[in-house]
C-alpha cells in the first residue's frame, strides 16, 4: 500500500496509525495529529449526511443516526468531493444495519430524501407545449406505440410503507400528524422540480405504474395497459392531465 493509500485509509479507519515517514511542521505527535484531523473528517461527512437525510435522522433520533453514519462512512468513503451528493448507499445499507431493523420503513424514507436530492440538481429541459401534446394525442393510430421522454429531475418511489406520509408528518407544513400515520400503508410518490422547489406529491397506483413504464421508455399502449393491471379504473385522462399540468413531458417519438 503507497504512503497515499495509506493515508486515505487511516483517515476512515482508527485502528490505522500514520504513515510511517509522515511529520508535521512542529515535530507534534503526529498520532495525535492525525486522529485530530480523522475525527475533524468524520464529522464532515456524518454532518453532510444528516443534511441530505433530515427525516430519517428525526424517526431515529440524532444519536442514532449519527452512529449508524460512522458505520456507514467507514464502509463507503465519498468518492467525489461534491459533499451533496455523497451517500446514495445508504438507502441499501440502511437495509442490511441490523440495529435498524425495527424500522422497515426506514431505508424507504431514506429513499424518498435521496430521490428530493437527485430531482433538485437534474438537468434543465423545456417542456413539450400544449399544443404539441394534444397534436401527438390526436393520432389515435400511433399513440399506442408513442414514447413519452419524462423530464430529468421526475424521480419515482413506489413504497411498500407509508414513506410519503412519514415524510410530510415531519414537515413544517406538512398537515400530518405523525401518530395519524399507519405505516403499513403501502404509498407512491411523484419527485420532481418546481421552479426552485422540489415537489413530493402522493399518487395512486395506477399513475405510478404509467410513471414507471415510461421511466423505461415502454411504449405508451403498452405502459396504459400496465396501469390499468395496476389499478382497475384508472383514469388515463387525469393522469395525463398531471404529467402535462406539473411539466414532465419533454418529448414524444413515434415508432412505426
Amino acid at each position: 500500500m503507497s504512503t497515499l493509500q495509506h493515508w486515505s485509509h487511516a483517515l476512515l479507519d482508527p485502528t490505522l496509525g500514520a504513515p510511517t515517514g509522515l511529520t508535521t511542521w512542529n515535530h507534534s505527535d503526529t498520532e495525535k495529529r492525525l486522529a485530530v484531523y480523522r475525527n475533524n473528517v468524520m464529522v464532515s461527512l456524518v454532518d453532510a449526511l444528516a443534511q441530505t437525510f433530515p427525516v430519517t435522522l428525526q424517526l431515529v433520533g440524532e444519536p442514532f443516526f449519527r452512529a449508524m453514519a460512522q458505520v456507514f462512512v467507514r464502509a463507503h468513503p465519498p468518492r467525489t468531493r461534491v459533499l451533496a451528493r455523497y451517500g446514495e448507499e445508504l438507502v441499501g445499507f440502511i437495509k442490511g444495519f441490523p440495529p435498524a431493523a425495527g424500522l422497515p420503513y426506514l431505508s424507504e424514507v431514506a429513499q424518498l430524501e435521496w430521490l428530493r436530492l437527485q430531482a433538485l440538481h437534474a438537468a434543465d429541459a423545456p417542456p413539450l407545449d400544449r399544443e404539441a401534446i394534444a397534436i401527438f394525442l390526436q393520432d389515435s393510430n400511433a399513440l399506442p406505440t408513442l414514447h413519452w421522454q419524462l423530464a430529468p429531475d421526475v424521480q419515482l418511489l413506489q413504497s411498500s410503507h407509508a414513506v410519503v406520509s412519514l415524510w410530510a408528518a415531519h414537515q413544517p407544513e406538512g398537515g400530518v400528524a405523525f401518530d395519524d400515520v399507519d405505516v403499513t400503508q403501502p404509498e407512491s410518490a411523484l419527485i420532481f422540480r418546481s421552479g426552485l422547489d422540489v415537489m413530493v406529491m402522493q399518487i395512486d397506483p395506477g399513475l405510478a405504474a404509467l410513471v414507471g413504464a415510461l421511466q423505461v421508455r415502454t411504449a405508451f399502449g403498452e405502459a396504459i395497459e400496465q396501469a390499468s393491471g395496476a389499478a382497475p379504473g384508472f383514469d388515463l385522462s387525469e393522469a395525463l392531465a398531471v404529467l402535462i399540468r406539473h411539466e414532465m413531458l419533454i418529448g414524444a417519438q413515434r415508432l412505426h
